[in-house]
């Protein structure tokens, strides 16, 4: 008798599941005094339910026969300042996201019972409850399908009047935190993928069609933020700079795929509606300043962050609508008639709602016998060559990122095959014929300005240079690997320009690393001339921002080394097109022994004889960083320091001019450097 009184209780049985509810429905208020006792309660039938709902089903028909759900709205009704909320949307997110059975979800979402919930005047200023709040609505959006969605809805006629989980869910899209944003989303998607006729026409209609035009004028704003920091880097240390574009652009690119991710739910309705927003409040002010059109709508933003926003659009988002715009407004003053009208045909007569719009504008550019749009002579509004104006420009960043965007378009899938023969880089593309290309038209003007960056002294980068070689090959490729004399002869001058820079560094304190330079760089240097066009991030557009602009606290022997390390890699990139050029294949690593042999032999011998060098040798002074010592019996006298490394050990030489020869030296001082690591940060003299 005594065991029996003493018998634990089955936590998960039946018989204490009823109690726990009777428990609950005794509640009358709830307060700071019985709150701890009404989050055991609510915890508990969480568990019993999770383990009814796969192991016994007698639970869940108790659970629905005593409406507990119910018993949950009347919490957070006749809660007093008890901050109840947050621990009961927790329990139910945990239940509703472990509930398997569909016969239990679709309980639990009809009766209006998690609608209710959903609408509660809940305080989202206190604590985190808008944290927990999101995470129960996204729990209820994982759990929808056809079938269930229709008991989320109000309907009225034929048409949604009203959808709290969808509408609630939307008053939180500017929140602060991440994690709701995040969740957010992904709970839109979830009911744009499984969205019926009524829900759709409800989504795309206003008051809640504003919503994507909202994220269409938020990635608006973050192209004129990341426009101002691109202004702004000149206050920044170079780490800073990249980290800060890093933070910017992902951002921006994750929304992109946001709505990239609308786009594949393959719903027109959906599909036009984000693609007219894009265009008419992100294309439109972006491409028409870049134009030079004095249309007062524009966003005014630089050139090359323009660029890099519209590669990025074009990358990511993609779809005919956007890409064919974007190929028109360029290419517009080159299209034949039969081209045009075909362009014209593909847009939505939405797009050409704006251009009916700027007609009212003053506009400088005309173009006789121009083709109308619904009354519009659209040709007006396109500068004859601009695009190969910013092509050839000057401005080595400016004409990168042109080329970026022009090659870009050229690789879309969703370009319409009359503006796909205009840019076409096959002469077999699309069956059209090649001399509609401008790309072969103005191939030699192109290849001449990409040769005249290659062939540009400092402040032009490596990154610039590297860059333009990959457009290089890229382009050759198209022309068979064929350059004209004239730009033969420029490859030919930049190439021996090269061979000279590294030729002087070998008079420089870091010679004897050259070639373990030249062998470390080797690989990174075909790697990126052999990058795909579809895996090449547009943001090293930006980071041409970054490039330009030199660190001035940086130590002389730290530029010493930069500079060597640059020319070495400039002198890699002329090898590589060098052999592409004539052979139509970068060289291997496997072939490097016989070319280094050229420049590099002077550079060994002189290595070998500092590192034979012993007290009162005869030594060359090429190498010498020249300084003043004071020494305590001889006065102050000018010596130089000569570092010699192989490896991780070396030495240092104190060498003293020779009275009668002047680029030689005498070492009087010898100064081992055990276990040193050749490292530009850690090397001290």
């Amino acid at each position: 008798m005594w065991r029996f009184l003493w018998r634990s209780i089955d936590r998960f049985s039946l018989q204490y599941f009823k109690h726990v509810i009777n428990e609950l429905q005794k509640i009358k208020v709830v307060d700071m005094y019985n709150r701890e006792l009404v989050v055991d309660l609510l915890q508990s039938i969480v568990e019993i339910v999770t383990y009814g709902d796969r192991q016994d089903s007698q639970i869940f028909e108790c659970f629905m026969e005593h409406q507990v759900l119910a018993e949950f709205v009347r919490v957070l009704k006749i809660s007093k300042n008890s901050r109840i909320e947050a621990p009961l949307l927790q329990y139910l997110s945990i239940m509703i996201q472990n509930m398997d059975s569909e016969y239990a979800i679709y309980y639990c979402l009809s009766n209006d019972y998690v609608n209710n919930i959903i609408t509660h005047p809940y305080k989202f200023d206190v604590g985190d409850l808008a944290q927990y709040y999101i995470s129960f609505l996204r729990s209820v959006s994982n759990k929808i399908n056809g079938d269930t969605l229709c008991l989320l809805v109000k309907v009225h006629g034929d048409a949604v009047v009203s959808f709290p989980l969808y509408s609630e869910a939307l008053k939180f899209t500017q929140h602060g935190e991440k994690m709701i944003q995040t969740a957010i989303r992904a709970l839109t998607l979830n009911i744009y993928n499984v969205s019926d006729d009524m829900v759709y026409q409800f989504i795309t209609t206003p008051p809640f069609s504003k919503y994507f035009s909202d994220l269409v004028h938020s990635l608006k704003e973050q192209c004129i933020h990341l426009d101002n920091l691109v202004h702004a880097l000149e206050e920044m240390g170079i780490n800073q700079r990249r980290k800060e574009l890093l933070l910017k652009t992902e951002r921006l690119v994750d929304d992109l795929y946001y709505l990239k991710d609308i786009l594949c739910v393959g719903e027109s309705r959906l599909s036009n509606v984000v693609t007219q927003n894009v265009i008419n409040l992100l294309l439109v002010p972006i491409l028409h300043p870049l134009l030079q059109l004095r249309h007062s709508g524009g966003s005014n933003l630089s050139p090359i962050p323009s660029l890099y926003i519209v590669s990025c659009l074009i990358q990511v988002i993609g779809g005919k609508s956007i890409v064919n715009y974007v190929a028109g407004v360029l290419l517009y003053p080159y299209m034949s008639s039969s081209v045009r009208d075909a362009w014209e045909a593909c847009l939505s007569s939405a797009v050409f709602n704006h251009f009916n719009d700027m007609e009212k504008s003053p506009c400088s550019t005309k173009s006789e016998g121009a083709e109308s749009v619904n009354g519009s002579p659209l040709c007006r509004h396109f500068p004859e060559g601009r695009i190969l104006d910013l092509i050839l420009s000057d401005n080595h960043s400016l004409s990168l990122a042109s080329l970026f965007l022009l090659l870009t378009l050229t690789e879309s899938q969703d370009l319409e095959d009359k503006l796909a023969s205009m840019v076409s880089l096959s002469a077999m593309q699309h069956g059209m014929v090649m001399e509609e290309s401008i790309l072969v038209k103005f191939m030699p003007q192109i290849l001449n300005a990409l040769l005249n960056v290659l062939a540009s002294e400092p402040p032009t980068t490596v990154q610039i240079k590297w860059h333009t070689g990959w457009f290089l090959r890229k382009l050759l490729i198209f022309q068979g690997i064929r350059l004209d004399e004239h730009n033969f002869h420029l490859f030919n001058n930049s190439f021996e320009r090269s061979c000279i820079c590294v030729e002087k560094e070998l008079d420089g304190c870091w010679f004897d690393h050259i070639i373990d330079v030249l062998r470390n760089e080797w690989a990174s240097c075909k790697t990126a001339l052999e990058e795909s066009s579809q895996s090449k991030d547009p943001l090293f557009l930006l980071e041409f921002t970054i490039c330009q602009i030199t660190d001035g606290d940086a130590t002389s022997s730290h530029v010493a080394w930069q500079r060597m390390v640059d020319v070495v890699k400039v002198f890699i990139l002329h090898l590589q097109l060098k052999a592409f050029i004539s052979k139509g294949e970068f060289l291997e690593k496997s072939s490097l022994d016989s070319i280094v042999v050229l420049p590099f032999d002077s550079a060994k011998n002189l290595a070998s004889g500092l590192s034979s060098a012993s007290f009162g040798s005869e030594v060359s002074l090429a190498s010498g960083i020249p300084c003043r010592i004071a020494f305590s019996n001889a006065g102050t006298r000018d010596i130089y320091l000569i570092p010699v490394a192989r490896g991780i050990s070396g030495k240092l030489l104190l060498v003293e001019k020779h009275p009668f020869r002047s680029q030689r030296g005498v070492v009087i001082a010898i100064a081992p450097l055990a276990g040193l690591s050749v490292s530009p940060d850690t090397v001290k003299l």
